[in-house]
C-alpha cells in the first residue's frame, strides 16, 4: 500500500479512489492485531508519553490519552492544502467514508475530489514527505507537551521503550532515546523489533535489545 501511494495516477478521481481506501483501512478500520491494546494494559496508570512516527492513530484508538501522544510525521486522518496556502489541517473521516462508499470502476465521483477551502487547489495528505508538510497548532502543542514530559523526567528513573523503529528516520526516536539515556544515569533503554541496531557502547550496560516480534514479546 505504501508503494502504491507514489503511483502516477492519471486523474484525481483515480488517485482519491486509491487513497480513500488506503486511509479507510489504515486509519478507520480496527487494527488487525491486539498489539496496541496489550501495550496499553502494560502501561497501566504509569506516567508515560508516546513519541511515534506512525500516522494511523492506533495508539489513540487503543485508549492512550491523546494529550500524551506526539505524532511527529502527520496523520492519515488529516488533509492539508497541497501548496500549502495556510497552516491548518482538516479532518477527513466523513469525506473518506463517502469516497469509499461511492467510488465505481476505481474512481470517485468528481465532486468528491477534495480541494482547499481557501485557494481551491487540490488537498493533500498531512504526511511529512517534503517541505510542504503542515505542522499545525495541534502538532506544536503536542511537541511542547513531549518536551515538558522529558524535562520533568530528565533525572529520574525512566524506561525509554522503542518498538519497531528502524533506520528510516532514526533521528526522531532512536538517536533521541540514546542521547537521553546517555545523559541520565538512572535511565534504561529497551528496544524490541526485527534486526535491532546495536546500541552505542556508552549505554550498553543500561540497554537491552530483543530481536523479536513485538506482539509476541508483549504477550510473553
Amino acid at each position: 500500500m505504501y508503494s502504491g501511494g507514489f503511483y502516477p495516477f492519471e486523474t484525481p478521481e483515480e488517485r482519491w479512489a486509491y487513497w480513500s481506501r488506503y486511509i479507510f483501512i489504515n486509519r478507520y478500520e480496527p487494527p488487525p492485531r491486539p498489539v496496541y491494546d496489550r501495550l496499553r494494559e502494560l502501561v497501566g496508570d504509569r506516567d508515560y508519553f508516546v513519541l511515534t512516527t506512525n500516522v494511523d492513530h492506533c495508539f489513540q484508538r487503543a485508549g492512550f490519552d491523546k494529550r500524551r501522544l506526539f505524532y511527529t510525521q502527520g496523520d492519515y486522518g488529516l488533509w492539508q492544502c497541497s501548496l500549502p496556502c495556510h497552516r491548518e489541517t482538516y479532518d477527513n473521516e466523513a469525506a473518506v467514508r463517502r469516497m469509499w462508499a461511492e467510488q465505481r470502476d476505481m474512481r470517485v465521483p468528481p465532486e468528491l475530489v477534495p480541494r482547499c477551502p481557501r485557494c481551491g487547489r487540490p488537498m493533500a495528505m498531512n504526511l511529512r514527505a517534503d517541505h510542504t508538510f503542515v505542522q499545525d497548532r495541534g502538532w506544536y502543542a503536542a511537541a511542547r507537551r513531549y518536551e515538558e514530559f522529558t524535562q520533568r523526567h530528565s533525572g529520574g528513573a525512566v524506561l525509554y521503550l522503542e518498538l519497531g523503529v528502524g533506520l528510516n528516520t532514526p533521528g526522531i526516536i532512536k538517536y533521541n532515546f540514546w542521547r537521553r539515556v546517555l545523559q541520565n544515569p538512572r535511565a534504561r533503554y529497551l528496544c524490541v523489533g526485527r534486526d535491532p541496531v546495536p546500541v552505542p557502547r556508552e549505554i550498553q550496560g543500561r540497554s537491552l535489545c530483543l530481536d523479536a516480534d513485538i506482539g509476541e514479546a508483549l504477550a510473553g
